[in-house]
Protein backbone atom coordinates (compact mmCIF):
# COMPACT_ATOMS: atom_id res chain seq x y z
CA UNK A 1 0.00 0.00 0.00
CA UNK A 2 1.04 3.80 -1.16
CA UNK A 3 1.63 6.02 1.89
CA UNK A 4 1.12 9.60 1.03
CA UNK A 5 2.61 12.17 3.18
CA UNK A 6 0.65 15.57 3.35
CA UNK A 7 1.90 18.91 4.49
CA UNK A 8 -0.31 21.16 5.95
CA UNK A 9 0.25 25.47 6.19
CA UNK A 10 2.80 24.93 3.04
CA UNK A 11 1.94 27.24 0.29
CA UNK A 12 2.94 26.23 -3.00
CA UNK A 13 5.82 28.42 -4.83
CA UNK A 14 3.88 28.98 -8.06
CA UNK A 15 0.86 30.35 -5.82
CA UNK A 16 3.46 32.89 -3.82
CA UNK A 17 4.66 34.28 -7.17
CA UNK A 18 1.33 34.72 -8.81
CA UNK A 19 0.11 36.98 -5.76
CA UNK A 20 3.13 38.27 -5.70
CA UNK A 21 3.33 39.59 -9.27
CA UNK A 22 -0.17 40.37 -8.69
CA UNK A 23 0.22 42.36 -5.14
CA UNK A 24 3.10 44.29 -7.24
CA UNK A 25 0.52 45.10 -10.12
CA UNK A 26 -2.05 46.85 -8.41
CA UNK A 27 0.93 48.89 -6.53
CA UNK A 28 1.97 50.28 -9.89
CA UNK A 29 -1.70 50.33 -11.52
CA UNK A 30 -3.04 52.63 -8.28
CA UNK A 31 1.02 54.93 -7.70
CA UNK A 32 1.68 55.71 -11.47
CA UNK A 33 -1.30 55.24 -13.85
CA UNK A 34 -4.84 56.87 -13.88
CA UNK A 35 -5.06 60.11 -11.34
CA UNK A 36 -3.34 62.44 -13.78
CA UNK A 37 -4.94 61.09 -16.96
CA UNK A 38 -7.77 60.39 -16.28
CA UNK A 39 -10.40 63.68 -17.68
CA UNK A 40 -12.06 66.26 -15.60
CA UNK A 41 -15.39 67.95 -16.44
CA UNK A 42 -14.76 71.03 -17.09
CA UNK A 43 -17.53 74.05 -18.08
CA UNK A 44 -16.24 77.81 -19.05
CA UNK A 45 -17.30 80.44 -21.34
CA UNK A 46 -14.81 80.20 -24.41
CA UNK A 47 -14.58 82.96 -27.12
CA UNK A 48 -15.77 81.75 -30.60
CA UNK A 49 -12.34 81.73 -33.00
CA UNK A 50 -14.56 79.79 -35.82
CA UNK A 51 -17.59 78.83 -37.07
CA UNK A 52 -18.14 75.54 -38.78
CA UNK A 53 -20.81 73.15 -39.70
CA UNK A 54 -20.49 71.11 -36.57
CA UNK A 55 -21.02 74.18 -34.45
CA UNK A 56 -18.54 77.20 -33.13
CA UNK A 57 -14.93 76.25 -31.85
CA UNK A 58 -13.79 78.03 -29.09
CA UNK A 59 -10.36 78.34 -27.54
CA UNK A 60 -9.95 77.56 -23.57
CA UNK A 61 -7.93 79.43 -20.99
CA UNK A 62 -6.25 75.57 -20.88
CA UNK A 63 -4.90 76.67 -25.09
CA UNK A 64 -7.57 73.48 -25.89
CA UNK A 65 -10.02 74.00 -29.29
CA UNK A 66 -13.55 73.33 -28.24
CA UNK A 67 -16.37 72.51 -30.50
CA UNK A 68 -19.81 73.74 -28.86
CA UNK A 69 -22.54 71.67 -31.05
CA UNK A 70 -25.51 73.75 -32.40
CA UNK A 71 -24.01 77.13 -31.93
CA UNK A 72 -24.71 80.45 -33.87
CA UNK A 73 -22.73 82.67 -32.37
CA UNK A 74 -20.16 84.90 -34.29
CA UNK A 75 -16.48 85.11 -34.55
CA UNK A 76 -14.81 86.64 -31.19
CA UNK A 77 -18.55 85.97 -29.54
CA UNK A 78 -18.57 84.50 -25.69
CA UNK A 79 -20.29 81.22 -25.33
CA UNK A 80 -20.51 78.77 -23.07
CA UNK A 81 -18.50 75.12 -23.58
CA UNK A 82 -18.50 71.90 -21.56
CA UNK A 83 -15.71 69.53 -22.45
CA UNK A 84 -13.14 67.24 -21.21
CA UNK A 85 -9.31 67.75 -19.64
CA UNK A 86 -7.30 65.53 -18.80
CA UNK A 87 -6.23 66.38 -14.76
CA UNK A 88 -2.18 66.49 -15.26
CA UNK A 89 -3.58 69.74 -17.14
CA UNK A 90 -5.37 71.30 -14.67
CA UNK A 91 -3.60 69.92 -11.60
CA UNK A 92 0.07 70.95 -13.14
CA UNK A 93 1.28 67.70 -13.41
CA UNK A 94 2.05 67.45 -16.67
CA UNK A 95 4.57 70.90 -16.11
CA UNK A 96 6.17 69.61 -13.38
CA UNK A 97 6.85 66.58 -15.10
CA UNK A 98 8.47 68.39 -18.07
CA UNK A 99 10.68 70.43 -15.57
CA UNK A 100 11.80 67.43 -14.28
CA UNK A 101 12.80 65.79 -17.26
CA UNK A 102 14.14 69.10 -18.71
CA UNK A 103 15.67 70.98 -16.07
CA UNK A 104 18.28 73.17 -18.13
CA UNK A 105 15.52 74.61 -20.08
CA UNK A 106 13.86 77.92 -18.54
CA UNK A 107 11.34 80.09 -19.83
CA UNK A 108 13.56 81.63 -22.31
CA UNK A 109 14.76 78.83 -23.91
CA UNK A 110 11.05 77.24 -24.79
CA UNK A 111 10.77 80.46 -26.99
CA UNK A 112 14.11 80.41 -29.14
CA UNK A 113 13.63 78.74 -32.10
CA UNK A 114 16.21 77.44 -35.32
CA UNK A 115 19.23 76.02 -34.84
CA UNK A 116 22.62 76.89 -34.03
CA UNK A 117 25.01 77.66 -30.94
CA UNK A 118 23.63 80.48 -28.49
CA UNK A 119 26.09 83.30 -27.41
Amino acid sequence: MYNQKQEEGKVSRRVLLSALIAGLAVVVIFTVTPWNYIPTEVTEDVTVIATTEYGCVGESQFGLNVVVPDCSAQVGDTVSATFNVPSGLLNGYWEELEKRQNPMVDEWDKDVSGTGLSP
